[in-house]
């Protein structure tokens, strides 16, 4: 098979399925996993595929959003031992902020009902905590992305402008050692370079499912995080990347 035919067999494959590991391809091609992880470096670059932890993912998987009620229930319970560590990290009178990720809207649904101003884009956030007198809740509006219940859009960025807050709860599709947070689609990843530029504290929430990958829209470079929390489903190699990195690693 000439590489240029493998190239397409890769891309074709990963198309169909969406997702493929290394080692599966490296049988399906009849080459080593060396040059299949080659191979996905150079058809990464060329556009045609996502590098994910073990293998790849379709551009067209990673641009479209996943809608809420399928979020929800993907790793709920990682994303529920996230969440209840989350709000251990929250005092009375914080000025939080909450993007629309599922992670959030468990923290919502969770939270005391203290003194606290909760800024956020997401509309299950916002129901979560309307029933809950103390604490103030502060919307971005913007225009509301159907898929993910959630503001998004030059409206919702230029509100985010307008403020500061202590903590910033953030989560996203993709995060890898060299290139960062990524999210799903440009859109999101605007709003979210706005929620980390007005946060004093930036705290990431990641099941391990997120570590190695890096999808459509990059974010933000590693460095911006002060802290992660994530499950025990992550390696302890990749604990030490981040640490080394200097960042404060919850694992739950």
């Amino acid at each position: 098979m000439l590489v240029a035919e493998r190239y397409e067999m890769i891309v074709q494959l990963v198309n169909e399925r969406g997702s493929i590991r290394v080692s599966e391809l490296s049988e399906l091609c009849g080459v080593t996993e060396e040059t299949i992880r080659r191979d996905l470096d150079r058809l990464e670059a060329a556009g045609r595929l996502r590098r994910s932890h073990g293998g790849a993912v379709s551009v067209k998987e990673t641009q479209a959003e996943i809608p809420y009620f399928e979020r929800e229930i993907m790793h709920a319970d990682e994303k529920r031992r996230i969440a209840q560590e989350a709000i251990q990290w929250i005092q009375p009178h914080d000025r939080v902020l909450l993007d629309a990720s599922s992670t959030a809207w468990y923290m919502a649904s969770y939270l005391p009902d203290i003194p606290l101003t909760v800024l956020t884009n997401s509309v299950k956030v916002i129901s979560e905590l309307s029933g809950k007198e103390k604490i103030e809740v502060i919307s971005t509006g913007g225009r509301l992305a159907k898929r993910s219940l959630s503001f998004i859009g030059p409206l919702a960025e230029r509100s985010l402008d307008a403020y500061h807050v202590d903590k910033l709860f953030l989560s996203c599709k993709g995060v890898h050692l060299e290139r960062g947070i990524s999210e799903s689609n440009e859109q999101q990843a605007l709003v979210k370079q706005k929620m980390v530029g007005i946060a004093e504290q930036v705290i990431l929430l990641a099941d391990a499912s997120k570590f190695g990958v890096r999808s459509f829209t990059h974010v933000a470079e590693l460095g911006v995080v002060d802290a992660i929390i994530t499950d025990r489903g992550v390696s302890e190699q990749t604990v030490a990347g981040l640490q080394d990195r200097g960042m404060r690693v919850s694992v739950v």
